[in-house]
């Protein structure tokens, strides 16, 4: 019998200098290898493509989805809470990302985030920083639009995991981003 699939939630925090964020998936944009619910709070890795349109929306060569909801200015913080799975990022992209073609997942690419490959738990930085510890079991994310900035934290830990510092971050709007390969699904928290 196949061990069970590892799952993540991401959900609202409350830090006081934080606006809770509450998420949903944007199914216009997820790759056709993945399979949202119908809700928009659960997305899944598939083998086979669906047969989705083509349109502008949706990336094509990277199995990621971005969240409908965009933020321009405030602070906003949510929670992935992130199971067993080997293959899964977490974390922000600007509105304007590119999703035709081979992308890097990097800020010059306008992605900041964190993954767990294999057993690297690295920030998406270029090049990746492998990052010392071990991947956690919750994430938090708070984004700083006024200060272009973007932070992940060990929730469970209240310990720092890596800031992409001030100004990193342009000016436009910037929405949650998920990355999901083979058997890493993430869920998000109602």
């Amino acid at each position: 019998m196949a061990p069970a699939a590892p799952r993540a939630e991401l959900c609202p925090s409350r830090p006081d200098s934080l606006s809770p964020a509450m998420v949903t998936l944007d199914p216009d944009t997820a790759h056709p290898r993945l399979i949202l619910s119908g809700d928009g709070k659960r997305v899944r890795w598939e083998p086979t493509r669906q047969p989705l349109p083509d349109n502008r929306e949706r990336f094509d060569s990277v199995s990621c989805v971005l969240g409908r909801e965009g933020f321009t200015s405030g602070r906003h913080c949510w929670e992935v809470k992130v199971g067993d799975g080997q293959h899964w990022a977490v974390g922000v992209a600007r509105e304007s990302v590119s999703r035709k073609g081979g992308i890097s997942l990097s800020p010059e690419e306008g992605i900041w985030a964190v993954q767990q490959w294999w057993d690297q738990f690295q920030a998406l930085t270029s090049p990746v920083t492998s990052l010392p510890l071990s991947s956690p079991h919750r994430i938090q994310v708070c984004l700083d639009c006024d200060r272009g900035q973007v932070t992940f934290i060990n929730a469970a830990a209240e310990a720092p995991i890596f800031t992409f510092p001030p100004g990193s971050l342009p000016g436009e709007r910037i929405r949650p981003w998920l990355g999901v390969w083979q058997v890493s699904p993430l869920s998000l928290c109602p």
